[in-house]
């Protein structure tokens, strides 16, 4: 079984990953990170489920002009086979103009040994 500061360590990788396959435009990386299960709940929309779903969102999020994203992890809580983390995001377009600020929450689960994004919210601090 992995220590708190194993998964710290390994969430802090997977955040690294995530907003690696972001900033190259690789959305099938991005929904690769999630569990088969997993689930995107963004503001102002509906639930996004299953791997094809997400792999679909954050291509239209590229479509739309995201260039790059900062994650802020503030907390991560480990209980045995999952970890709940909560943080800020900055989200920024081209020209590395920000687009939005504000905070997330990611239920991650382990799954064969690698974490995975269970659960994906998050709201703006915008208008």
């Amino acid at each position: 079984m992995a220590t708190a500061v194993d998964v710290h360590e390994h969430v802090r990788a997977m955040n690294d990953l995530f907003c690696d396959a972001l900033k190259r435009g690789a959305p099938e990386e991005m929904a690769d990170l999630y569990t088969s299960d997993g689930q995107v709940m963004p503001p102002g929309g509906d639930f996004v489920r299953g791997h094809e779903a997400i792999e679909d969102f954050w291509h239209g999020a590229l479509d739309k002009g995201l260039r790059d994203l900062k994650l802020h992890s503030i907390e991560l809580e480990v209980f045995s086979d999952t970890a709940v983390e909560v943080g800020r995001y900055e989200l920024f377009g081209p020209g590395g103009k920000r687009a939005d600020e504000g905070k997330y929450l990611v239920v991650w689960k382990e799954i064969h040994g690698m974490w995975k994004l269970h659960r994906d919210i998050w709201s703006s601090n915008g208008a």
